[in-house]
């Protein structure tokens, strides 16, 4: 019985330590900019250009930040909030990106799949006629995945 006790409290601890850590690294990464000029973490700044042009242009002068966004999919009203969104009215595309800060990305991958393409059917009511296409950034090993 201790040491289900010492396993479920470590377990909550795990979660909370998470969560605050998630928080924490959405907070800096709203304010970082890779552009005319750079601005926001150093850490942060050299994980973002570690990761190559892909992953650099979420950060650019074009890219949006907490984007709010809301409509109606399948009869239901959704309100979500978009971590990085670029829009190219040249080549008709838009970009969204979400941040997961999971260490473990299979283990909640289906919902978090579920919720970009939520994201891409409310943009797709906004830009009918554009290419929408979602991305996750897996912040415990910085690597960014199209889907």
């Amino acid at each position: 019985m201790n040491n289900q006790l010492h396993e479920f409290i470590k377990k909550q601890d795990t979660e909370k330590y998470a969560t605050q850590n998630g928080r924490a690294i959405h907070a800096k990464l709203q304010f970082v900019r890779i552009g005319s000029g750079i601005v926001g973490d150093a850490d942060l700044i050299e994980k973002i250009m570690a990761g190559g042009a892909e992953l650099q242009s979420f950060f650019d002068d074009n890219a949006q930040t907490e984007v709010p966004i809301a409509g109606i999919i399948d009869g239901r009203f959704i309100s979500r909030r978009i971590d990085r969104l670029v829009v190219d009215d040249t080549m008709k595309t838009v970009r969204v990106l979400d941040y997961k800060t999971d260490a473990a990305p299979e283990k909640f991958r289906s919902k978090y799949i579920a919720q970009i393409r939520e994201y891409t059917a409310l943009l797709k009511q906004i830009y009918p006629d554009y290419k929408i296409i979602g991305y996750i950034l897996w912040l415990h090993d910085w690597r960014l995945e199209k889907l």
